[in-house]
């Protein structure tokens, strides 16, 4: 089992009913389980088109048995089945699901990157990461 850290935010429809859904599909995953979850906080959109809504945001600490690919590919699916449809990047969103940490692997590929590239530089990724850590 590994241990890896979720952001999960939503800026469209009932934002906090979406990460929590969000949160019951991960911890459903086979193999994984939700070991903490951060409060939710509300922040503004950073980058993508201006006078977006603004966001909830939190972060869930996590253990699993899926490898990196296949915990993406899962996180897309439940992305999809709570509404997620690809649009502008950086744009509005029902529901966004990133993996920031996976235990201390490193990973750099076209569609993955472990530790998450922008991690350092969010403050709503931040915030909810140090309350759980």
């Amino acid at each position: 089992m590994h241990i890896c850290y979720l952001g999960i935010g939503s800026n469209l429809g009932d934002r906090r009913t979406k990460i929590k859904e969000a949160i019951e599909k991960i911890n459903s995953l086979k193999g994984t389980k939700i070991l903490k979850a951060s409060s939710i906080i509300e922040t503004d959109a950073v980058g993508g088109p201006c006078a977006q809504s603004k966001f909830l945001n939190a972060v869930v600490k996590a253990k699993t048995s899926l490898l990196p690919r296949q915990l993406l590919k899962k996180l897309k699916i439940i992305e999809k089945e709570l509404g997620r449809k690809k649009t502008v990047r950086f744009g509005p969103r029902l529901i966004d699901i990133d993996i920031l940490f996976y235990g201390d692997k490193l990973v750099k590929t076209k569609k993955l990157t472990i530790p998450h590239k922008k991690v350092f530089q969010r403050e709503f990724v931040l915030k909810p990461l140090l309350e759980i850590l």
